[in-house]
């Protein structure tokens, strides 16, 4: 009998894009792996028949962490706001879903439900967890890994299969050294996902874009504490739209041949090279996280063996792979969702070995431009005016090149720009926090292939 997918379900599609042609004595293979989750539904009034994915709903688990340190009580507002977007965000969640508040400063304590566990989302539990928000108060100091761990604690308090953490902070992790913020973020990595946000403009940027960039969630600046509940309202809409957790990329490369990098490249530049799990012979897994109903980019460089004229092979398979539920009493495997082939061939077409995938070119680009904003923001804050300029005028003229209107929009508020095209620009000599910041934030947001 054929196993059919509730409306629920996504259903996962991998195409590759890719030039498979090399010179004589070739060797570096790329191709861009779009990944495509789509939700069930109908055609022809009869489901859509899926092989292998399951047919249960995955159900959540959501961990609100609050800054409630000192800092948060300038202005008053700003924990007012905090509440306020807390409170928005449990309005979103829907009925059934586990979930807890945490509170942090120097230590973390759990605000509602209180017992070291996750109450479910029902009309009840919202409204203690409203009265519980009231009793918030700002005060106290900042250490972001005692907060993780907390929600470490409380997610693996429930068998649920989504588990999604939503941290807000507005100031510097001053109360752990940084050694301790990446344990705590090595110990979470892999149990769940949290996006994080930076209010105001007293935070670290790259603390907040790497808590997000090692749980795999997103990261952003609410530059004005007012717009906190709009955002909360939107990031667990998010992860309310995720229904299948802990999906992998898994590449098989043959005899000989080696994985140069892994990175994601849309809808966010995050590489993954350094995550590989080994998962047999000549395969490794690299996490993706939880899936909705969305489509990300993926480029992949392997180096195959040199081979003469006329020959072909496989390059790489690439496959998704979704883990065996926990807790079942016999041994299950994993299961294949979708997959796709890279090949390489070798041939003395000179048109053919020099030409370059599009989407290739593309993400090649948007890798680059996300790069030099960085390393042009780095040079500013260190006063090297010349570097910047050359660096952010080669951003300016990638994403006027690529169609990025959105970061070109950023860059014009922290250079003028004199020629988008030759990348001519010079340094705005007052740049707000704000804007610097959030251009730093969003630097890896990428824009899709130009159809």
């Amino acid at each position: 009998m054929a196993n059919f997918a509730k409306s629920n379900v996504p259903r996962f599609s991998v195409d590759v894009y890719q030039n498979e042609y090399l010179p004589e004595e070739g060797r570096e293979v790329n191709a861009i792996v779009t990944v495509t989750s789509t939700g069930g539904g109908t055609t022809g009034g009869m489901p859509l028949p899926v092989a292998d994915l399951p047919v249960t709903d995955p159900g959540a688990g959501v961990v609100i962490m609050v800054d409630c340190s000192g800092s948060m009580d300038y202005p008053p507002a700003k924990m007012r706001n905090a509440r306020e977007a807390t409170v928005a965000a449990l309005e979103t969640l829907r009925d059934g879903v586990a979930f807890a508040v945490v509170a942090g400063t120097h230590v973390a304590k759990e605000v509602f439900p209180g017992d070291g566990k996750l109450a479910v989302a029902d009309t009840t539990t919202r409204s203690q967890a409203k009265e519980a928000l009231r009793k918030l108060s700002a005060g106290g100091g900042t250490a972001i890994g005692t907060w993780l761990r907390l929600a470490d604690q409380l997610l693996a308090s429930a068998e649920v299969p989504v588990r999604h953490g939503i941290l807000l902070t507005d100031g510097r992790n001053e109360h752990e050294e940084p050694e301790e913020l990446k344990a705590a973020l090595d110990s979470c990595a892999g149990h769940f996902t949290c996006d994080a946000r930076g209010v105001g403009t007293d935070w670290e940027v790259k603390e907040v874009t790497g808590i997000a960039s090692a749980l795999l969630g997103s990261a952003d600046i609410v530059a004005d504490p007012s717009d906190l509940a709009a955002d909360f309202t939107q990031m667990m809409e998010t992860a309310m739209g995720k229904e299948v957790a802990d999906v992998s990329l898994r590449l098989w490369t043959p005899q000989g041949a080696e994985v140069a990098f892994v990175k994601q490249v849309a809808p966010t530049v995050e590489v993954l090279t350094e995550r590989r799990t080994e998962a047999g012979p000549r395969a490794g897994d690299y996490p993706t996280g939880s899936w909705g109903d969305e489509s990300r980019d993926y480029h992949i460089c392997v180096r195959v063996p040199a081979a003469a004229i006329g020959q072909e092979m496989l390059a790489a398979r690439v496959s998704l792979i979704l883990p065996p539920p926990a807790g079942g009493t016999a041994p299950a495997a994993p299961q294949r969702l979708s997959q796709g082939l890279i090949r390489a061939v070798w041939t003395d077409d000179l048109v053919a070995t020099t030409s370059i995938n599009p989407q290739v070119a593309h993400y090649t680009g948007q890798a680059e431009l996300a790069q030099v904003i960085q390393q042009g923001l780095d040079l500013r804050k260190a006063g090297d005016e010349g570097g910047a300029t050359a660096k952010l005028g080669r951003a300016v003229q990638l994403a006027s090149a690529s169609g990025n209107a959105d970061t070109a929009k950023l860059l014009s508020k922290v250079v003028d720009v004199v020629d988008a095209a030759a990348g001519t620009v010079r340094l705005k000599t007052k740049v707000s926090d704000a804007d610097e910041m959030t251009l730093e934030t969003r630097s890896t947001k990428t824009v899709r292939v130009k159809k």
